[in-house]
């Protein structure tokens, strides 16, 4: 039998994008939600294969939104919790705010699917002992929010130096994508002290280079066999190694700058569509092909049962 692995989506919305970016305009919530989940769920459907969608509260507030919320649902794959806000600066808030924040997303998402959030993921990968306790208390089974990478900085440096925020605004967002030690932590899932089981974004074994599509589709963008390369190359380390993966995907992998203008400055957005999608199908059936492919829920479910028999499943102070 193959190993467990899982595959997720960060729905984050144009709004989300804009706000983050500082960009005009964001707090009309603008989306695009209408468009691209449908090109989602096609892929999925055609690969027969079932993800968890990490969802924003706010989203699910938005009458436009509700249609394509519940197709999800009804196509059977797992919902979780992406918070109310989008703020990647989920570190910076007290308990109470963590509660409002978390709990808002819940009570938004459940009315819309009809689904209780167990899964959790910061907007920006941002996390701290403080949010971690919170999900626990919570009831939650699982947290998908580090990010192991040594690219993470780079990244946020690249975010701020083409933002257009302010002072106060880049210091809220300082923590955004991690810090350089992350590049060191657990590419394995593990289980925290309190209880909460971790499964990490998966990035490169040995290098702790990013191997999710986006970073797939801004490589393709300037050559589309070099994308295939590196991906094939983390695959063949993955094996190596044995890290069942865990594969992030997001909107944007199916989106480009015809349909979303708003989102040219997004990186690989000048890939065609139909080229991403080709490419994200291609990252989903190599994943087939070696490992057991399934939601977040379902990854942490193996992990829990290999916990009661094996030594292996590691456990991080909380």
């Amino acid at each position: 039998m193959k190993p467990a692995a899982s595959i997720s989506l960060d729905l984050d919305n144009l709004w989300s994008y804009l706000k983050t970016q500082g960009a005009p305009g964001w707090e009309s919530f603008p989306g695009y939600l209408d468009l691209v989940v449908p090109r989602i769920l096609d892929v999925l459907d055609r690969c027969d294969q079932r993800i968890t969608f990490f969802i924003v509260g706010k989203d699910a507030t938005i009458e436009s939104n509700r249609s394509v919320l519940q197709k999800i649902s009804a196509a059977g794959h797992e919902i979780a919790n992406h918070s109310f806000l989008h703020e990647p600066w989920l570190h910076l808030y007290n308990r109470d705010q963590l509660h409002e924040e978390i709990g808002g997303a819940e009570k938004a998402i459940a009315a819309v699917t009809g689904k209780v959030t167990r899964g959790f993921r910061g907007p920006g990968f941002s996390t701290s002992p403080l949010v971690r306790d919170v999900l626990a208390e919570r009831g939650y089974d699982y947290d998908a929010s580090i990010f192991p990478s040594m690219l993470g900085p780079v990244a946020r440096l690249f975010f701020l130096l083409n933002s257009k925020l302010s002072a106060e605004e880049k210091e809220q967002r300082k923590g955004l994508y991690g810090k350089f030690s992350d590049a060191f932590g657990a590419l394995r899932p593990f289980v925290w002290e309190n209880g909460l089981i971790e499964v990490p974004v998966t990035t490169m074994p040995l290098f702790r280079l990013p191997v999710h599509t986006t970073y797939l589709m801004f490589l393709a963008q300037k050559l589309e066999s070099l994308a295939r390369l590196y991906w094939n190359t983390a695959i063949t380390l993955c094996r190596a190694r044995k890290v069942a993966p865990s594969l992030l995907l997001h909107p944007t992998d199916f989106l480009d700058e015809q349909d979303v203008p708003e989102m040219g400055f997004f990186p690989g957005m000048k890939l065609p569509a139909a080229k991403k999608t080709a490419l994200v199908e291609h990252t989903i059936r190599s994943l087939q092909r070696h490992w057991q492919p399934g939601t977040m829920s379902e990854h942490a479910a193996a992990l829990s049962s290999l916990a009661s028999t094996s030594s292996r499943l590691s456990i991080q102070p909380a």
